[in-house]
């Protein structure tokens, strides 16, 4: 019974949400979460701390499989700009480890989570508590990095069942 271990990322360029769990045979276990808080002011050296940060996570908990969520339109483009570059720096992180990244829209991961594409923020974060068995209130990006990781360890699965290579979901 071999289990696999998916480190989710929910990109920001302030706070980054990571989040690990172990998948065996669609049974989904909490192992870490937490964020990358970025101090700098400049924007140059908070992607650097969001790169840094990612990497010391892969190198602290050695995940096999990384998800990270897709940049959602914005009415601030300046903001979704900003936002793809914290993925960029996030995914950099995950590619020079040597990592497969799957990436997922925030619509397929509530739906994934909660059952529903339009969940808001508290209700991703009630039921990752519940499918992970956690006590206590979730910080809401670590809860997203979550959520992702757990939408990842539902695709794979269910791509096994359907007989799909794994690398369609990638």
């Amino acid at each position: 019974m071999s289990s696999t271990r998916i480190l989710g990322i929910d990109p920001g360029s302030r706070r980054t949400g990571l989040g690990l769990i172990t998948s065996t045979r669609g049974q989904v276990r909490h192992v870490h979460h937490g964020i990358v808080q970025t101090l700098d002011e400049a924007f140059p050296l908070r992607l650097k701390d969001i790169f840094d940060g990612v990497s010391a996570a892969i190198a602290d908990f050695k995940p096999d499989e990384v998800a990270i969520e897709t940049v959602f339109l914005s009415k601030n483009p300046q903001s979704a700009l900003k936002l793809g570059q914290a993925r960029g720096a996030a995914i950099c992180a995950c590619v020079n480890a040597g990592l497969p990244v799957s990436e997922y829209a925030p619509r397929h991961i509530k739906n994934a989570v909660v059952g529903s594409g339009g969940a808001d923020k508290s209700q991703v974060q009630y039921m990752v508590g519940i499918l992970l068995t956690l006590q206590g209130q979730l910080q809401a990006d670590a809860a997203d990095a979550l959520a992702v990781a757990i939408a990842h360890a539902h695709m794979r699965e269910s791509a096994g069942r359907l007989g799909l290579p794994a690398k369609l979901f990638r």
